[in-house]
């Protein structure tokens, strides 16, 4: 997968106008997006890409994702449905409403990314820098911070949907390699 230059847009009209009406008030992520933007942009991530292939998904929405992944204690599989179906989601990250997400394995490779090149702190750094600038954070106070254990958290699969996929996954190939044999069990019995 290759990088391309993309413009980060404004939050959708229909999107804002949907999630407007679905929370009156307003949610944390809708007040997240407002208050502090995207937090991340596809050129601190650059490094991490290579130049030429398909292009992929927006860096800056995988790292948001990711960090959302983590506060919202969900794994890969719920994350993207999340993506693809919540509202306040598509929101915060500039989705249109019919968008339809991305890949479950996107989330995975990209937190390969970042661990490969020894980027796995960046997201933090990336997130304390705009806090301490917008006066979120005070600066020169002792502060313990680690992102070992986000990317930990959101990277492990929970068992019961390691053994989904693989349940999944088997019946799948056996229905591929086996069609003939699992017909006839079907029908038989």
């Amino acid at each position: 997968m290759s990088l391309q230059a993309r413009f980060v847009s404004d939050v959708p009209e229909e999107t804002q106008r949907m999630a407007r009406a679905a929370f009156r008030r307003g949610n944390q992520l809708m007040q997240m997006r407002d208050e502090l933007g995207i937090l991340f942009t596809d050129e601190q991530f650059v490094d991490l890409f290579p130049n030429v292939g398909q292009p992929a998904e927006t860096p800056w929405r995988l790292a948001l994702v990711t960090v959302l992944q983590f506060c919202e204690n969900l794994t890969d599989r719920q994350t993207a449905d999340a993506v693809r179906g919540r509202i306040d989601w598509k929101y915060a990250l500039s989705l249109d409403l019919t968008d339809d997400g991305f890949d479950v394995s996107l989330l995975t490779e990209f937190r390969s990314r970042l661990v490969t090149n020894g980027a796995d702190a960046r997201l933090f750094q990336i997130m304390l820098t705009q806090f301490e600038d917008r006066g979120l954070l005070k600066s020169r106070v002792k502060q313990r911070t680690d992102s070992t254990h986000i990317l930990a958290a959101v990277h492990r699969l929970n068992q019961l949907e390691l053994v989904h996929e693989i349940l999944r996954h088997t019946l799948n190939e056996l229905a591929i390699k086996a069609s003939a044999w699992l017909k006839h069990r079907v029908t038989a019995e």
